[in-house]
């Protein structure tokens, strides 16, 4: 059996980085909804301001495989700021390859997530997920995590670019 570590992405992991982010629209049968590129991954994660940061689940072969490491999860998160709670860190994706599932990845993704979210002094972690991915769900509230949608009735809310335009005036 592979040895997994997570850690941070660097630039040259983009490109694996955006392989994952595609398979995760096609699982969640969203694929039409991927328009970013490796260039503005590259750009908006690396650059001297950062939009995101990214942990990565690294498989290294056993010795004697053929096959070196190979990237085969992610957890993308960024901070954020509730009025009400300060500091929070924000989860907005996290994908482990199929082949890779029930291994514990997931939960290293976002233990991980949770240390760096203490280090920064947040107070919360938060994350959406799809209603039918139950999977999921089950992980989440089985690592502590709480649906605030059933508890607090919380629906989430997206106005996309255009939306914006009409806002703004523009």
């Amino acid at each position: 059996m592979a040895f997994v570590i997570i850690r941070e992405a660097k630039e040259g992991d983009c490109g694996n980085i955006l392989r994952l982010i595609r398979e995760l629209a096609e699982y969640e049968k969203l694929s039409d909804q991927v328009k970013i590129s490796e260039e503005a991954l590259r750009a908006d994660g690396f650059g001297e301001t950062p939009f995101y940061h990214c942990l990565v689940a690294e498989v290294l072969s056993a010795p004697g495989e053929p096959q070196g490491p190979c990237v085969v999860g992610y957890g993308l998160y960024y901070f954020s700021y509730s009025t009400w709670k300060g500091r929070n860190i924000y989860l907005e994706d996290i994908y482990v390859k199929p082949e890779y599932r029930g291994q514990g990845i997931g939960s290293k993704i976002i233990k991980k997530v949770a240390e760096v979210a203490l280090d920064k002094g947040c107070s919360q972690l938060r994350l959406a997920v799809l209603d039918w991915n139950k999977r999921a769900m089950d992980l989440y509230k089985a690592l502590g995590a709480q649906d605030l949608t059933e508890a607090e009735g919380w629906h989430c809310f997206c106005f996309e670019e255009e939306a914006m335009r009409e806002l703004a005036g523009k």
